[in-house]
Order: structure tokens, then sequence, then C-alpha cells
């Protein structure tokens, strides 16, 4: 066992006293103990007990380049020998210089202007700021509200949760809590593009911004669309003289076959926001950049004008050493192509669950694959008997997803695929 494992002596204490540990998302109650993992490789994970999980979602849909890749791992290391942290008011340093401007050249475009944070929530959060923030500094107001699509999801926090969809997200307890934003479909037919065109005039004078995750609302049920309706909502934003915020949290990275969901509808947003696979997996870290017509709005001699927003490990070097470093492999390495093998595989291997009795769809994009049942399975008993596969796989509501790490071997990618389809058919 590794040393790094907890003593059993520990490991009862842990049992007996299971709250002391919030976990997310988790009825503490009545869930099960959670699984211990000790170390990872790969697309593994290596439980305290010796099972080897093949992971299926790449940790929240972080770890692009797989577990441990020596390259991040050396340049983290060298940078925490060097300075792993520094306030970022006042100071600068090269790690997020060189980032920034990394970042600047990849993106399509003029998105010029790089904020550092360090969660997706987070970002999203200073893109709402911004928009409503360029108003008022142009002498605008009234404008505070965006507006959303339904499906969505955007984060956790407060400004990003009144983002999400009001009625079927997880967040819904919280509607009386939140600001109340304007809700649409995305427009997927003529009756859908007249909609959102008439909703969007109708409150055209409140709204600050449009926001909306290109190609995949991801949390919200994998819920796919092709680059033509992105396109649709960014023709509309701009008819009625409104920023567009892409979230690309999820989809960014290559995730969907391309290094930014972006580029496949060939339209550049005002903001984008970018955090999970940033750092390939391997510290929290988020970026909102804008387009130089948004910073031409905070760029004054008047302080107020500024953009009041500066999280405490804002652009730490640490995490930015790792992004750097990430940025590298997908310079050196095939993982667009990965991606698009992976994306052949799952369309192949789903494709038997296609019509079967209780599956409503099956959805393949870049490396996501996505199954949908007809109704919610029972997720304990869904979940136990994938780990009992060997393969770790978070299904949500009714929907059971694979989004591995772009490096994942055939081998480890057949097992992926073989459990969920034993598993769905099972399940449905």
């Amino acid at each position: 066992m590794s040393s790094l494992a907890l003593t059993p002596a520990h490991r009862g204490v842990i049992r007996a006293a299971m709250t002391a540990l919030w976990r997310p998302y988790t009825q503490m109650k009545t869930a099960a103990p959670p699984l211990e993992a000790v170390r990872t490789h790969g697309s593994r994970i290596v439980l305290a007990d010796g099972r080897e999980l093949v992971d299926g979602i790449a940790s929240w849909w972080t770890a692009v380049h797989g577990y441990n890749h020596p390259h991040i791992a050396a340049a983290v290391a060298a940078q925490l020998e060097a300075m792993p942290h520094v306030m970022f008011g006042g100071l600068t340093h090269a790690p997020a210089e060189r980032l920034a401007a990394r970042l600047a050249a990849l993106l399509p475009g003029d998105l010029n202007h790089v904020f550092f944070t360090d969660s997706g929530s987070v970002a999203v959060e200073v893109a709402l700021k911004m928009a409503v923030q360029s108003w008022l500094n142009r002498g605008v107001t009234g404008r505070t509200r965006v507006l959303s699509f339904r499906g969505g999801y955007h984060g956790d926090t407060m400004g990003a949760m009144s983002a999400c969809d009001p009625d079927e997200g997880m967040h819904r307890r919280f509607g009386a809590y939140l600001p109340a934003q304007v809700f649409c479909d995305l427009p997927g037919t003529d009756a859908e593009t007249a909609a959102l065109d008439a909703v969007l005039a109708f409150h055209r004078h409140e709204l600050a911004a449009v926001i909306v995750e290109p190609l995949v609302q991801g949390a919200g049920g994998m819920r796919m669309h092709p680059p033509e309706v992105l396109a649709t909502v960014a023709r509309l934003a701009r008819r009625h003289g409104l920023p567009l915020i892409l979230d690309e949290i999820f989809t960014g990275f290559g995730r969907t076959g391309t290094l930014f969901a972006c580029e496949q509808a060939g339209i550049v947003p005002d903001i984008l926001c970018l955090s999970k696979a940033l750092t390939g997996g391997t510290m929290a870290l988020a970026a909102t950049v804008a387009t130089g017509a948004v910073f031409e709005a905070f760029w004054s001699d008047d302080p107020a004008a500024a953009l009041m927003h500066g999280p405490t490990f804002m652009a730490n070097p640490l995490a930015c050493a790792a992004a750097d470093a990430s940025l590298d492999l997908f310079e050196r390495e095939p993982r667009l192509a990965q991606a698009r093998t992976i994306e052949a595989r799952l369309a192949e291997g789903l494709a038997v669950l296609r019509g079967r009795p209780g599956i409503r769809d099956v959805r393949v994009l870049g490396a996501i694959g996505a199954v949908q049942f007809a109704s919610p399975p029972d997720l304990a008993v869904l979940k136990a008997r994938l780990v009992e596969r060997g393969v770790w796989v978070r299904p949500f509501g009714d929907v059971l997803y694979l989004t591995p790490a772009l490096t994942i071997g055939p081998a480890d990618l057949d097992l992926l695929v073989a459990s969920v389809v034993a598993e769905a058919l099972r399940s449905a």
C-alpha cells in the first residue's frame, strides 16, 4: 500500500465522523463512503485497496493529457523552487505574462486581454461583471441582466448560478435569492430563432450581455448543438448590440475536436471564459479573456472605472507554469488528432445503444460521448456497478457520459465503452 494511503486507524476515525469533511453535491447522511485514491498514472486512478480504475471523465474534464505528465510536473517543480506564489496586486511575474501572451495568440480574433482567476465559476462572475461595468463605464445605466439559455450551466457561485437553467438545474432552490436573468431556448429552429430575436428586442434596454456554452451544454446534461446554432446566437447578439460571452470552461482545449469550440462556428466572442483543462488538470486556474473593445471601456484616468476584482491567488505562478506547460503539449503532441480518434471510437461503440428500449438518445462530439436514459436510473447502483467493472464514471440525472483524457490508450478506451454499453443496457 502506498505511504500516501490512510492508516487503518485514520480510516476508522473517518468512518466514525464522516461529516468532518463536507463533500460536493453529496447528501452526507445517506451517501456511501467515498473511494480513497492514493495515486494516479496515465488515465488511471489507483485506490488504497490496490484496485485501478480507468478514469472516464478525466477528473471533471480537466486531465486532458492524462495524469502526472512529466513535462507539466517538471514545470511546476521548477516554479515551486523559484517562487510558488506572490500577490498580483502591484506585482507581476513572468509565468503570468507569458501565459497571457500565449493565450492571446491562440484565441481567435482580438481576444487579447486576459484576467486570471482560480475557478470556472469565478471566471464567469468576472465575465458578468465586465459586461455590466463596461456599460456603466460608458455612461449607460440599467443594463444589469444577461440572457442565458435553458439547459445551461455556468457555475456554483451566485452570479454564475443566476445564469444557469432556472427550472431544471441544480440551483433552482436558490431562485428567490438570485439575480433575475432572461432565459430563452437555443435557436435550433426558425421558430426558436424568431423567439430569441423577439426576446432580445424586448429586453434589450436591460441586457448587459448574452452568455452561452458553445456546442455543448455540459453539466446541464451534455446537450449538443451544431455550430450553426452558435453562429445564430452570435449574429442575433450583434444585431441587438449586445456583447457575447462564451463559457468555454468545459469545451476549451480540444474537448470538442478543435482547440476552442467557437472555432467551429467561425465566431469571436467579446468575452471568453476558460478553466478546467487550462492547467492540464494539475492546479486550479481560470481566465476571463476580453476583446479590445471591452477592455477599452475600462481604460480611463478615473480609478472608479477600473475592474474591481482581484482574487488572492490570482495568476498563481505555480498554476501559470502548469498551464504554460500544458500549452506546450498541445503544440508538441497530437491532441486534436487524438480527440478525433476518441470521437470515432465513441461513435462506433455507443451506436449499439441507439433505439434500445429505455435509451432516449446517444450523442457524440469530439472526445465527449453521452447516453441519455428515458428516465433517470438508480445512480448509486449504476456508479457502483461501473466501479466493479474497473472504470470511474460519474453519471448525473438521466445521462451517462464519457469525457476521457485525450491521451487515453485504446485498451482503456475500449474498457470504458464496453462498460458504459453493458451498464446502460442493464439500467435502461
